[in-house]
């Protein structure tokens, strides 16, 4: 998909782009393309009348999602390529109750780009939309008038935070127009995806995803198979949050997730036991969301690649040097670490992994890596990058 147009079917809907990094979130107000700001500095996305158009491959390297959102008629959002075939489409029905609603995204997956449908209405219009992905938005007369019905009205993660001191603004009313997302900035449950291609490590299952509240203990379906399986997860809001596998004696095994930083997502590799399920404990103060995933449905490392905590990473190519920069935390501290597992021709994930990095602070650092197929476990207490070189 190099290029695409968006063009939504019901007369008079407007649409917009909001280009997201991997917190979820837009960078600057620049990252907002619409009517009134109608081409991105990158020159990768433009608004046109009643529609937008992407170019996907000059999407710069920090943006891992590009969200199309208009007001809240319902209709048909379709992507035309530029011979003028259409390569996707999803259907939105309205909703009384909003204003202003998320249609689809684009997201980075396996090299390249996937769209899917999002669905998401938002009683408090555009401005609560926008601002629900970090888009400072100047106090105006409220869209709707009158509250709007709060059952099954859930919130959406990511709002941008007021600052120090000041007071906070008034959350976004959220109301579901399809089917309603899960807590946390995942997609819909039934989000395609694309396995990493030779990846052979781990069973290849359908997707299972549970979100709750507070302190809970999962048990997976018998849709998980045994064998190292990818736990993506999301924990709303501010306060401490830790995912526990549990034994054969319901007790905790070595946590996969156990952090205090806001708004958290992240993902870890855990072996699903044969002949019982995968429990898991969470701690939580908040709202998140779980979701179990084949291990080759983890992000590729290629190249330079930015995230936000925890992430399992696939890397498959030749040796390399691998630059590791760690930004530190809030408090300008923090830890860092990596540990790799070398999988080819493995069933299960090694006892005693490579550790690659181990270390506290804001840091740049290179180290080297074997060659692949590796499976690279990273933790981090905020924001890094990684930016990989082939040697030889």
């Amino acid at each position: 998909m190099p290029s695409v147009t968006l063009r939504v079917g019901a007369e008079g809907v407007d649409v917009a782009a909001l280009l997201l990094g991997t917190d979820g979130r837009v960078r600057g107000d620049a990252d907002m393309v619409f009517d009134g700001q109608p081409a991105h500095p990158s020159g990768a996305v433009r608004h046109e009348p009643e529609s937008l158009v992407l170019a996907l491959n000059e999407v710069e390297a920090a943006v891992e999602r590009i969200v199309i959102a208009g007001s809240a008629d319902g209709g048909a959002l379709t992507a035309v390529a530029p011979d003028g075939t259409a390569v996707a489409s999803y259907t939105v029905a309205g909703t009384p109750d909003a204003t202003a609603v998320a249609f689809a995204e684009f997201f980075r997956e396996s090299g390249g780009w996937k769209f899917a449908g999002i669905g998401q209405g938002y009683g408090s219009g555009l401005a609560g939309l926008v601002t629900a992905y970090g888009v400072e938005v100047a106090e105006e007369e409220p869209a709707v008038a009158g509250p709007v019905p709060l059952t099954g009205v859930t919130k959406m993660p990511g709002q941008a935070r007021p600052a120090e001191g000041a007071p906070a603004p008034a959350e976004p009313v959220v109301t579901p127009v399809a089917a309603p997302v899960a807590a946390g900035p995942f997609p819909p449950a039934d989000r395609p995806y694309e396995l990493v291609g030779g990846w052979e490590f781990g069973p290849v299952f359908e997707p299972f995803t549970v979100s709750g509240d507070g302190d809970q203990v999962v048990t997976v379906d018998d849709r998980v198979p045994p064998g190292p399986v990818l736990v993506e997860t999301a924990h709303e809001g501010r306060g401490y949050f830790a995912v526990f596998p549990l034994d054969r004696r319901n007790k905790d095994g070595e946590y996969l997730f156990s952090t205090t930083l806001p708004d958290f997502t992240g993902s870890s590799v855990t072996p699903a036991p044969e002949r019982r399920a995968l429990r898991l404990r969470v701690r939580a103060y908040n709202r998140w969301a779980l979701r179990v995933k084949p291990v080759a449905a983890a992000r590729r490392l290629e190249g330079t690649l930015r995230g936000y905590g925890a992430e399992a990473l696939l890397y498959t190519g030749g040796a390399a040097d691998l630059q590791v920069r760690f930004e530190g935390n809030e408090d300008g501290g923090g830890y860092v670490g990596m540990w790799c597992h070398e999988v080819a021709g493995q069933t299960a994930l090694t006892t005693r992994p490579t550790l690659v990095i181990s270390d506290t602070d804001p840091l740049l650092h290179t180290v080297p890596l074997p060659p692949g197929p590796l499976l690279l476990l990273f933790r981090a207490d905020g924001p890094w990058t990684l930016t990989v070189k082939e040697i030889g």
